[in-house]
């Protein structure tokens, strides 16, 4: 696939999946932290903080490549995803704190997220990057491409609440469908070197998966959150904005190479969240029993 094509189609893509989460928000799930502040606190706590330490401790005990490093980083420092959503509903999780824990983290990455990049652009030092890093200006488009369609999707819900709730389904149709032609695009970009990165890069995301979905479920509960909001909290820590890290690695730090790691675990997230989701429905509602209904 064409990297100028890629670099045009990737934020209009973005800009869909990010005016679908606004189509789903309201100023009210914004006010839910102070309402109930604890299993979102925990949740914002291991994506903002725990996640990129994990991930810097992975890389490093990996060896990954510097470029392939960064790229890792970047996807550590990027927000849950809005299929963290269709998880959650799936496995009757509270997709209502899917909701706000996506919408308050997308706003606190644009803050966070250059911050992560930058740091592990100083430390792994890539060779050949050129001017890779999310200075003034690239921080600036991250916060266009990532709150300027949740913006405008939430003036569309609050004016128009109807088309909203009638455009859900189809939005979220086309934010999977878009998924998946970005991560197509992104590994065709680099096919040349593909199954190298798939070597290096497939263990490491396996690992750091499988740890987000863990810790996004454990601490909750051992902080005394219940079982739906701890169910929905792994989804959210373990299932990342794929299309935001490979959208700011091609079109804002022009880099392909950059949008393998979160290409690749874009692939590999959903088995293992479907896994991990079986996994604790039978551990804690043995013999047929059901996770309670959304109220």
């Amino acid at each position: 696939m064409d990297s100028a094509l890629l670099s045009v189609g990737l934020p209009i893509a973005l800009a869909i999946i990010m005016f679908g989460l606004g189509l789903s928000l309201t100023v009210d799930d914004f006010r839910r932290i102070g309402r109930d502040p604890k299993p979102v606190a925990i949740a914002l706590g291991a994506q903002v903080l725990l996640l990129p330490a994990v991930c810097f401790g992975l890389v490093v005990a990996f060896d990954l490549d510097p470029l392939l490093a960064v790229g890792m980083m970047l996807l550590a420092a990027s927000p849950g995803g809005t299929t963290a959503n269709l998880f959650s509903h799936l496995f009757r999780g509270d997709v209502a704190l899917n909701v706000t824990l996506t919408a308050v983290n997308s706003v606190i990455a644009v803050v966070t997220l250059p911050i992560v990049v930058n740091l592990s652009v100083e430390y792994f030092d890539p060779e050949g990057a050129g001017d890779v890093g999310l200075q003034l200006g690239k921080t600036l488009q991250v916060f266009a491409i990532v709150l300027v369609p949740v913006a405008i999707g939430m003036v569309v819900r609050r004016s128009a609440p109807g088309f909203a709730d009638s455009a859900d389904k189809p939005v979220r149709i086309a934010s999977a469908v878009v998924l998946a032609l970005v991560i197509c695009g992104a590994l065709l970009a680099e096919r040349d070197n593909l199954a190298d990165y798939l070597t290096d890069i497939g263990p490491a995301a396996v690992v750091f998966c499988v740890c987000s979905l863990t810790l996004g479920y454990l601490l909750p509960r051992l902080a005394g959150v219940d079982e739906r909001q701890s169910l929905s909290s792994a989804f959210e820590v373990g299932i990342h904005n794929s299309t935001l890290a490979i959208a700011v690695a091609i079109s804002v730090l022009d880099s392909e190479t950059l949008a393998v790691p979160p290409a690749v675990y874009g692939v590999l997230m959903f088995p293992l969240a479907l896994i991990a989701g079986f996994v604790i429905r039978r551990l804690h509602h043995p013999a047929g029993q059901r996770l309670p209904a959304d109220s």
